[in-house]
């Protein structure tokens, strides 16, 4: 565990669990599933593998992230606990403030489209939901997410093979502008391309009524 700030202070004893370096990312990588230690290597690029061997030790003696077996076969995943996983409202929270620095592009840093499923959920918390289900893909570099939207509100998740009411092609920061409402669709002209029920997409990124 890192050293303390000796603040008695929720955030200042926050910060000593999840503060350094990687962690609130490891635990990015967990609110969307569990992983096994390859995957989370993989879906975090620029971390040495003995840095994130510590980080995971870290986190899971504080009780934020627990290793179990996973439903098929006999592989350890991590995956955070009922404590780690309130983290989510904070970490959306802070994606939600992320806004202006994230419109502006990825200016080279990694960018793995998976990493579209937490941002969206945040972001799209408050558009308007349609009257009947929709669920609509959003593919940037190959890779599509789908967001089903009903009465009750968006779930945003990697594309499971069902069937789609229409796809929605463009690049990461068109998603995010459109996502965060700072873009409409008047902005994207000849950026984004819609392939199935226009409408289904439109609604998506439609802000809910106050």
């Amino acid at each position: 565990m890192s050293r303390s700030y000796g603040h008695y202070c929720g955030l200042a004893r926050a910060l000593d669990v999840v503060g350094d370096r990687w962690n609130l990312l490891i635990v990015r990588q967990l609110l969307m599933a569990p992983a096994r230690y390859r995957e989370l290597l993989e879906g975090l690029p620029g971390v040495a593998t003995n840095l994130l061997a510590d980080r995971l030790r870290d986190l899971g003696a504080a009780g934020v992230i627990e290793r179990r077996l996973a439903q098929e076969g006999n592989a350890v995943v991590y995956a955070l606990t009922p404590w780690g996983a309130q983290l989510r409202e904070p970490v959306e929270g802070l994606i939600r403030w992320s806004t202006p620095l994230m419109t502006r592009g990825p200016s080279g840093d990694h960018f793995r489209a998976e990493w579209l499923v937490l941002p969206l959920s945040a972001l799209l918390a408050g558009t308007a939901t349609s009257r009947r289900s929709s669920t609509v893909g959003i593919a940037v570099d190959d890779v599509l997410v789908q967001v089903r939207t009903t009465r009750s509100g968006a779930e945003v998740s990697p594309h499971d093979g069902r069937s789609l009411d229409a796809v929605m092609r463009t690049d990461a920061p068109i998603v995010f502008g459109l996502a965060a409402g700072v873009l409409d669709f008047d902005d994207t002209r000849g950026l984004v391309e819609i392939d199935g029920d226009e409408a289904a997409v439109r609604a998506l990124f439609t802000p809910a009524p106050r």
